[in-house]
This record gives structure tokens, sequence and C-alpha cells, in this order.
């Protein structure tokens, strides 16, 4: 195979060269993938995520913000690694938040006529928004709330991977999250933090 100087890298990327953008995928993908999967990440996660320091980088390179003091491998890792610990921020983020709705799911039809109204109502929402939701997602989080391992899960919704039912539960979950984010009958319960 054929290196690069970083020079070359980078007149390539401003070119945008199929030849230098397989170079930087076949030289430095694992590397980020690593990063990635050492971290709580999937296989999907790295490419996002390498995909996202491609784009930056290409940016600063058109505007000619780009100056390299390291290598170009040192510099691309970099990018990535703050973006994937940005993600992680987020996720962690959302988790947290997320976590205090997912209770309410599945509760009994007995507590809720001891819950009060407050509660009776965002339970109401949360069941509307729960079934809302594609089938396939409705299954995935009911298995996850009750606390069947991921690799279980993925055997019983036919993934071909525990990191797949992973990512899936991870999706659902956001559009969960999302749908009762956007819907305004629920901004007077949820507290999230901006």
């Amino acid at each position: 195979m054929i290196h690069y100087s970083d020079e070359a890298i980078l007149e390539g990327l401003r070119l945008r060269s199929d030849y230098i953008i397989n170079f930087i995928y076949k030289e430095f993908f694992p590397l980020i993938r690593f990063l990635v999967s050492e971290n709580g990440g999937t296989g999907e996660d790295a490419e996002d995520t390498f995909q996202d320091g491609i784009i930056i980088l290409y940016n600063k390179i058109s505007l000619n913000q780009l100056t390299l003091t390291s290598s170009f491998k040192t510099y691309m890792y970099s990018v990535c690694r703050n973006l994937w610990l940005q993600k992680l921020n987020k996720r962690k983020a959302i988790f947290d938040k997320l976590s205090d709705v997912e209770v309410f799911i599945d509760l009994p039809k007995d507590m809720l006529q001891e819950a009060s109204i407050a509660e009776t109502e965002m339970h109401r929402i949360i069941q509307i928004h729960f079934l809302s939701l594609p089938e396939d997602c409705q299954k995935v989080l009911r298995l996850f709330i009750k606390n069947i391992p991921l690799r279980e899960i993925a055997g019983i919704m036919g993934f071909k991977t525990e990191n797949y039912a992973k990512t899936r539960k991870y999706l659902c979950k956001q559009d969960l999250k999302k749908r009762i984010a956007d819907d305004p009958r629920s901004q007077k319960f949820l507290r999230y933090d901006k």
C-alpha cells in the first residue's frame, strides 16, 4: 500500500481525492475504532465519529485554518477523541434524564390509582408516546426495563450481535425521549437542564 506524507494527505483532502480518503480510512480508522470500542462505543459509533472527524478536518483545510503542529495521525486521533468524549457526555446526560422517565412505562394500574394527578398525567403522556413507537422498539425497551441482558435481547429480537441490540436500545430510547420532550403537555412535568 502506498503511504502518503502529511502534506499529501492535507492536499488530497483539500482536493477531495478518493485515493487519499481511502488511504485515511485504511490507515487511521482502525485506531479510532479501537478508541471508541474501548470507551463504550459500537462499530457504528466509531464510523460516525471518524466521518465527523474527517468533515471537521476538511472544513478547516477548506478555510485554510489548519496548520499541523503534530503528525496527521496524532491530529486526527485528537479530533476524533474529543468528538467521542463529547458524544459520551451527551449520552450520559440523556440517559440520566431518561432514566427518571423509564420507570413510568410499565407501572401497574393499581399503582396509578395511588399516584398523584401529575404522575398519572405524565404516565399517560409517556404511555401514548411509548405506544406510538415501532413495535420492535417497544419490545426492545420492555426487555431492557425487565433487566434482560443485551445478549438475550439480541437473541429474542433476532439481532446478529449484542452490539446491535445495544444500538437499537439506545436509538429507541432516544426516539421515546424526543417524542416526550417535544410534547407540549409534558413540559410542566419534565425539568430538563439546558
